[in-house]
Formats: structure tokens, sequence, C-alpha cells
């Protein structure tokens, strides 16, 4: 597999690509599917209708591989956490986090097996994915998931985590190991159902000054990194902390690829950790509204990155009023202009 060959450093005939988010709403296929299922969740929780819009795009955009459709949350909704999405304002927890009863009431073992569904959907995906095509499971990372534990939403200050990573320091600590906990069995039972790959997102890294990210983020994704990396050897694993330029020089530990954000320039990534990790990334996502933008883009990150280690990727998700004919044309650019 091109892909799992590029995270291993291998010699590849081009550079493999693919998008985060790239199973969503600027496919007219996928919002099918999805008025279908009836909402999100009921997508994210029916294995045959997950495993069609998995395949979408490697189908229609001819990416080279195929990322799990699911979503972080089911991970804290498994443990017990109540979990809805309202439209325009996306997920919500209703019973937020606030102490130690409420943790201590969260399940470990059975929310990884609650999850069957998501093993499923990796089954049925993996004996319909092309052979050469990798699939790429995923989770969020701790940090980002205690982020929406404890907010109850998405928030702009993190007010809550932060008044509990300052003033109990000890209960944030206890609420990540107990995600931690989670995650590195649900990452194994994904592996063992069938996914070549993992990414671990944190998406809310950049909330976090350096100290913090260093002790509340950081250790818990490489905790798991190093935990799969032991068991599965043969599995790459990405990790992607969004919006950390500024740290670069700390970051270690057992992992394949560094996924670089937008915001990040990808000479800095190149400096700092070209020569230890695969680079992947780093596409302003809006650039796929203009084709010329696009090869711009392609330009820059290939000029940059040329006889170094890269996987082509955008810089966060792709959006949803993005054409799905220049997806396509930055697919199939990336993939003729990196041809050896």
């Amino acid at each position: 597999m091109i892909f799992i060959d590029a995270c291993f450093g291998k010699k590849t005939p081009y550079t493999p690509v693919w998008m985060m988010r790239q199973a969503g709403r600027y496919l007219p296929e996928y919002m099918e599917v999805r008025a279908k299922a009836g909402d999100f969740l009921s997508l994210c929780k029916d294995p045959q209708k997950a495993c069609e819009v998995t395949l979408q795009p490697v189908d229609i955009l001819g990416v080279d591989a195929a990322i799990l459709f699911s979503d972080i949350l089911v991970v804290p909704m498994e443990m017990g956490m109540d979990l809805r999405f309202e439209k325009g304002e996306g997920p919500i927890f209703d019973n937020p986090l606030k102490d130690k009863a409420q943790l201590e009431a969260l399940h470990v073992n059975e929310a990884a097996k609650r999850l069957e569904y998501v093993y499923e959907a990796i089954r049925l995906i993996r004996a319909k994915l092309d052979s050469k095509k990798a699939l790429i499971g995923f989770c969020g990372a701790p940090w980002t998931l205690a982020t929406y534990m404890i907010e109850g939403r998405g928030t702009k200050t993190y007010s809550k985590c932060k008044k509990i990573i300052y003033q109990d320091p000890e209960f944030m600590h206890a609420i990540l190991r107990k995600v931690t906990e989670v995650l590195k069995l649900y990452m194994s039972y994904q592996i063992e159902a069938g996914v070549n790959a993992v990414q671990i997102f944190d998406s809310w890294a950049s909330a976090l000054e350096e100290s913090a990210f260093f002790e509340f983020s950081w250790p818990y994704m490489i905790e798991i990194s190093s935990y799969l990396k032991s068991k599965y050897p043969h599995i790459p694993v990405i990790l992607f902390p969004k919006g950390i330029s500024g740290y670069l020089n700390k970051i270690d530990g057992d992992f394949d690829v560094f996924g670089v954000d937008w915001s990040t320039p990808i000479e800095l990534a190149k400096e700092k950790l070209g020569d230890k990790y695969v680079l992947q990334g780093n596409m302003e996502p809006t650039r796929l509204y203009d084709k010329k933008a696009i090869d711009d883009g392609i330009s820059h990150i290939v000029n940059v990155m040329q006889n170094k280690r890269h996987i082509f990727n955008l810089g966060h998700g792709i959006l949803p009023d993005v054409p799905v004919e220049n997806a396509k044309y930055f697919i199939n650019s990336v993939q003729e202009r990196t041809k050896v």
C-alpha cells in the first residue's frame, strides 16, 4: 500500500494524498446517505452506511487512503455520557463532568466493547476497499475529548477545563488517565478489526500554553502511541496536535507521522521534525475554493518537501462548501505533480 509505505518513510512512486473529513458534507452522495440515516449519530452507529460513506471519497476522488467515518465523541458517549448533536450548535453533553463521582461512574472496558458498531464498519470497509488502499482508524486525543466532556460543548475559552487544570490538576489527570485507558482499547480493537494505520487528533491542542500542553496533552498521546507501537509495530501511528508550531522543538516520542496543520509553516516543520518523522499536511483547506490557489499551494509544499518524507493532506478538514470538482483537481494534481 503506497500510503503505508509512505508512513514508514519508504520510497513511493508519487506522494500519497488523502483529506481529513473527506467523507463529508461537500459530497452530495454523502448527504443522500445521511438523509436516509436520519441524523448524524444514527449514521455513525450504522455499520453499513458508515461503510458506504467511508468508501465514497475513494471511489469519487481517488484518494490513496480511506479514513473510517465516525466521530471522536462516540467514545465518551459509550463511557456513559449523554451526547446529542444540535443543528447549528454541534455536539452537546447535557450532563458535563464536574466531580469525581461522575468520573468514577464512567466505564472503560465496557465502553470499548460498546463501540462494536465501529469495528463492524471497519470489517465491512476493509472487505470492500481495494487491497492497495489503506484504511485509517482514528480517535480524538485525551485532552480534546476531555474539553468536550467538561465544557459540555464546543468552546472558545476552555474556561472550565483550564480552571480544573490550575485549581485541581489531579482531577484533570484522573480524567485524562481514564480516557487514555479507553482509547488504548478502542484503537487496539480498531486495528484488530482491520485498519492499516491510526491517527490521533488533538484538535484543541492550541488551547494550552506550552507547559500545560506537555503536561496535560502530549504525554497522553504518546502513551497511547507507545502502547500501540509495542503491540502492533506494523501499524503506523499518526499524531496531529493542531496549532502548536511554537512547541515543535520539544516534540518527541514513539510514533511514525506528524500531522502539520495549515497554520504551521511547512518549512518550520521540516526543519524541526523532518529528520525524525514523516510529515503529513499542510495545505490550507480554503485553497480548495480556487484551482490556481490549489496549484500554488501544491507547488509550495512540493518545493519545500522535495527529497523529504511526506504525505499530502489538508492542514485541517475539508470544508462543506468546497466544490467536488476542486477536491478531485487537488487529489489528481498532487498525484501527477509528485510522480517520480
